[in-house]
């Protein structure tokens, strides 16, 4: 009886797990409409007099967010979100010349949107240097966000992290 007890034990405790993730997934509509909260100029913490900036900004009758990034001045990389019927995807357009798509991953929650590689364009080798991995952390401080990236390469994983500041 006691092995019993311990097996019906663990099929609820899973039955409730499930239920618990499927309903903290994220929609990505609602995802999308969190990005669009990022529109906006926005500089590296810190760094408020640097020639670095990234500009968000809402094209195609609002159904594209366009991440600029400028340095000097000059548009140096762009990457549009948008959606794809039941998914979020982010495709980057590299000054390597190839364009890496990614989508929204399952165990992203509202505060922490996160994108990994589907696939790219004009990538002739998966061991060439493209981005791998995107991911926005939002603080309750909607002035500040993690933006969070890697790069895969035949030389490994580059990860990197910028923490930016919604400019005044």
């Amino acid at each position: 009886m006691k092995p019993l007890v311990i097996f019906l034990s663990l099929i609820l405790t899973l039955s409730m797990t499930t239920e618990v993730n499927a309903n903290t997934r994220v929609n990505v509509a609602e995802a999308f409409d969190e990005m669009k909260s990022l529109v906006g100029l926005w500089h590296k913490e810190g760094a408020e007099s640097s020639n670095f900036l990234v500009s968000f900004e809402l094209i195609a009758n609002n159904s594209v967010l366009v991440e600029t990034w400028l340095r000097k001045g000059k548009k140096h990389s762009f990457t549009m979100y948008h959606l794809d019927n039941e998914k979020l995807m982010a495709t980057h357009y590299c000054p390597q010349g190839n364009q890496p798509r990614l989508v929204l991953t399952e165990s992203s929650t509202i505060n922490n949107l996160n994108f990994s590689f589907l696939d790219a364009t004009n990538l002739v080798d998966l061991s060439d240097s493209h981005q791998h991995s995107l991911g926005f952390e939002f603080p309750i401080d909607l002035n500040k966000i993690l933006r969070k990236e890697s790069y895969i390469s035949e030389k490994g994983e580059d990860v990197s992290e910028l923490l930016l500041v919604r400019r005044k």
